[in-house]
């Protein structure tokens, strides 16, 4: 799929997962995310995507500790 602001977005991406096929083409990597009941790097701080955990639970732990 090819994105007219993938550039601008690689920028802005957190994602520090090697094999991601989806960097910069955000709308791919919501639809894959939130099929598996996660939501994107993008929704995290630094040290908590790098843990791969981006589970809709670990959000919500998150929102209720007001770390996000």
């Amino acid at each position: 799929m090819d994105c007219p602001r993938k550039e601008d977005n690689l920028a802005r991406c957190k994602c520090s997962y090697p094999g991601c096929g989806a960097k910069g083409t955000c709308c791919a990597c919501l639809h894959r995310h939130l099929k598996n009941r996660q939501l994107p790097a993008c929704c995290f701080s630094s040290d908590v995507e790098k843990t791969f955990d981006r589970s809709f639970e670990r959000f919500a732990e998150l929102v209720q500790a007001e770390k996000i």
